[in-house]
């Protein structure tokens, strides 16, 4: 009987995660015994087990039974807590390392709701206009309703080339519209990075992975030798970022953050979920100034790395609102292969917030901005003087250029496309710039 049956939890460490995961080591130890009211419990459930194995119309798989009321008893907790059998606990494990087949969206449930964290760069449904906040109503003719976020990620992921139609509800949609999707390999490449302007360099992690802090090791470095070996400033792009490896989470803050620095810190009712993460000594960077874009994409991980930097006051977080996921979950290996995400602690940035449901408020609040492709059309539109026939020249014109050689020259916008069409990026930038010349102006008067 089910109630005799000694449970065997086998854990196994694969690094500390968020989004997907911490790993801790609860293993047969951390299991107890049931007691009392458990048992009675336990002895409820293996009745109903019995009575649907003996009396159900048509024979049942034991094994089936048994998953659907792990994933009922999951589903009672918490929208991050689930069940894996053992196909999915394999995909899971191998998302980790950024590459699986699928649509590269990252979902939650919201109000009860299939919710899209946020799309993933460069991915079908990036391409296809999946947008964070998007309620997923149905895939292909299933409603979404009742399904658990592993059924909705196993009907989501897909040899490449197959095809799949979401039906997603929108603030704006006055029904829902269908989304006809092509599944493609999606290899997720965790940091991008570029030079804006003279000095000034864009760093966007897309999701914290075994290799991010590689990776942004690596660009930073770049970065620099594009401009001279230093930078003026630095725009960390974290917008929807849904997270992943908190191991990795701490390695990107531990770049900016001064050793001794507490990053983050984990609470819980184990002892192992009680962890405080401290900026460890390393390889540091210069104290040039940092712009945290944050979006309500920006989940888990990337609100860790954005509440550090804020509370160390190390950079200005610009943007909108975070997602707030202030949880931690541990994955614990099974003795079928299977996995079970159990949520086992909240995280605390350093100051002692917790941001679970609340998010990072950023310091300066920049809405998202569709910047018109024509604006520049229409701003060229305007006459002015200097287009009128006969217009006076300045006499002090020639001198002022000849001064304006000597001086400094400021650096101008000579950003790409994508670049200039992204208005809350070029809110920052211009918030580095403007850093730069205040500076200039408060050594010239002297203050």
């Amino acid at each position: 009987m089910f109630k005799n049956r000694k449970i065997r939890f086998t854990a196994i460490c694969l690094g500390a995660v968020l989004a997907f995961s911490v790993v801790v080591g609860i293993g047969s130890k951390g299991h107890t015994a049931p007691q009392g009211g458990d048992y009675e419990s336990i002895e409820l459930f293996t009745d109903v087990l019995a009575i649907v194995k003996k009396s159900y119309v048509e024979e049942v798989d034991t094994k089936k039974l048994i998953y659907g009321a792990i994933n009922g008893m999951l589903a009672s907790l918490d929208p991050h807590s689930s069940f894996m059998p053992p196909e999915s606990y394999k995909e899971m494990k191998i998302d980790t390392k950024g590459q699986f087949g699928g649509l590269g969206i990252e979902i939650s449930i919201k109000d009860g709701m299939l919710t899209v964290i946020s799309p993933i760069e460069d991915t079908p449904a990036y391409k296809a206009g999946i947008k964070a906040g998007d309620q997923i109503i149905k895939i292909d003719d299933k409603y979404t309703k009742d399904l658990s976020i592993n059924e909705a990620v196993k009907r989501m992921r897909g040899t490449k080339g197959t095809k799949v139609t979401l039906t997603i509800m929108r603030e704006g949609f006055d029904k829902p519209k269908d989304f006809p999707l092509t599944r493609d390999i999606i290899q997720v490449k965790s940091v991008k990075y570029k030079t804006l302007d003279d000095g000034y360099g864009y760093v966007r992690l897309a999701q914290f992975q075994e290799k991010t802090d590689d990776d942004l090791a690596k660009a930073l470095s770049a970065l620099k030798s594009e401009n001279g070996g230093t930078l003026r400033g630095l725009v960390l792009d974290l917008r929807n970022d849904p997270g992943g490896l908190l191991d990795q989470a701490v390695r990107v803050a531990e770049h900016f953050v001064p050793e001794g620095e507490l990053i983050v810190y984990t609470e819980g009712r184990e002892k192992e979920s009680k962890v405080r993460y401290t900026s460890r000594k390393g390889s540091k960077e210069p104290g040039y100034p940092i712009v945290v874009l944050i979006n309500g994409g920006s989940a888990s991980a990337s609100e860790i790395v954005a509440g550090a930097l804020q509370d160390h006051k190390r950079g200005v977080v610009m943007g909108t609102q975070s997602f707030g996921k202030g949880s931690v979950q541990s994955l614990i290996e099974l003795s079928d292969n299977s996995g079970l995400r159990l949520t086992t602690a909240r995280y605390y940035t350093p100051s002692g917030r917790s941001i679970q449901a609340k998010g990072i408020t950023p310091d300066i609040t920049v809405e998202k901005v569709e910047l018109a492709a024509a604006a520049e059309k229409k701003d060229a539109m305007h006459i002015r003087e200097k287009d009128l026939e006969n217009h006076f020249e300045d006499k002090d014109k020639e001198k002022e250029k000849d001064k304006d050689a000597k001086k400094e020259k400021l650096p101008l916008y000579k950003t790409d496309e994508q670049v200039k069409a992204d208005y809350q990026l070029l809110r920052a930038l211009d918030l580095l710039k403007g850093w730069e010349i205040i500076k200039k102006v408060m050594t010239t008067t002297g203050n």
